[in-house]
């Protein structure tokens, strides 16, 4: 066979036949999971798509466009990235217990794992602590597996037992286990980084460092090369207490002002979700995005705007914990499907060839 022949569409009838029992699976999942929090008393909640901002973070791209008043003045907007900001504005409004499942859209991804347009899943609990979505991440991942029957998360001849205990380790943990290196020694009290002490952690245990790289850049190298191969072999990992510059939207830890409440979901090396116990400090919460949009401005030339009305929301927003689970990557690894667009019902259209 010609490797470079195209493949068939989507919607031809034996590849359709071949996806169809995983997009059942997909329902099936769906419906498991749904059934999950109204039986926890969540309100599931629909939030527009249509967004003056996309979100603040600066390697994450978004779709722009624009609305025309009734008189043609334009107006900017993006898809939304994320269903974070609209959900945490209903959190001010008096909801306690929310979920989410929304479509969300992300330019410049595209592979096995990415797609432009996928399903975040997002829930948030109003007054209680970020360990308890830990346990939800926990029983909703046995329940999925349970639902298509496969009792085990897989992919690429990897697998993970959702039925086992997880391995809960910090981030700190983790670099000095498989790479090697005291992080927090170049994280002070106050947050701030030293990204030449960082730099020189990774030439010593023979990593590739670049001039212009900076803390930031060189801690998600770390991850990706030498973290993440390991994390949800066997069992699922949960990657707790990130350092505090990459925080997010996550509050800093009451137990280490040097790492924040934020953890990541693993399962065979693949990140399910990443959950958070909510900052509320509005100004902290501009500082972050001034500084993550001052770094996008440096390396892609452009920025987004701060929606302003997220950040007057936030002092009226309880303490909450909140979480985002890639919906389509769950549906992958408990299928046990290849690649994302297996289990998307009508896949966004290839572009760019």
């Amino acid at each position: 066979m010609n490797s470079s022949a195209k493949a068939s569409p989507w919607w031809t009838p034996s590849v359709h036949a071949d996806r169809r029992p995983l997009l059942i699976g997909r329902n099936a999942i769906q419906a498991a999971l749904r059934g999950f929090f109204a039986r926890e008393d969540f309100i599931e909640v629909d939030t527009a798509v249509l967004q003056v901002s996309p979100g603040n973070e600066a390697h994450l791209h978004a779709f722009a466009t624009e609305a025309l008043t009734t008189d043609g003045q334009k107006a900017p907007f993006y898809l939304h990235t994320s269903p974070e900001f609209a959900c945490k504005k209903l959190l001010a409004a008096g909801e306690e217990r929310i979920s989410c499942f929304a479509h969300v859209y992300r330019n410049r991804e595209r592979g096995p794992l990415h797609h432009p347009e996928f399903t975040m899943l997002e829930w948030y609990r109003a007054g209680e602590s970020y360990e308890s979505l830990m346990m939800d991440c926990v029983r909703i991942l046995a329940l999925a597996t349970e639902t298509v029957k496969t009792g085990k998360l897989a992919y690429r001849g990897a697998e993970s037992d959702p039925f086992a205990g997880p391995e809960r380790t910090s981030v700190a943990e983790a670099f000095e286990r498989h790479a090697g290196i005291d992080l927090l020694a170049s994280v002070a009290t106050d947050g701030s980084t030293d990204r030449d002490h960082l730099a020189a952690e990774m030439k010593r245990v023979g990593m590739r460092v670049a001039d212009d790289d900076g803390w930031a850049d060189l801690f998600s190298r770390v991850l990706v090369e030498k973290i993440e191969p390991h994390l949800g072999f066997g069992r699922i990992t949960i990657l707790d207490e990130y350092p505090v510059s990459e925080a997010a939207l996550a509050r800093p830890s009451a137990r280490d002002s040097r790492v924040a409440e934020r953890f990541e979901l693993y399962a065979c090396g693949v990140e399910l979700a990443n959950g958070f116990g909510e900052l509320t400090n509005a100004a902290e919460q501009r500082r972050r995005f001034e500084i993550e949009m001052a770094e996008k401005a440096r390396v892609y030339g452009e920025t987004y705007p701060i929606d302003e009305d997220f950040l007057a929301a936030l002092s009226l927003m309880p303490e909450a914990s909140g979480i985002a689970l890639g919906f389509d990557r769950l549906v992958m690894l408990a299928t046990g499907a290849s690649r994302i667009d297996q289990v998307l019902w009508a896949p966004v259209a290839e572009y760019g060839r």
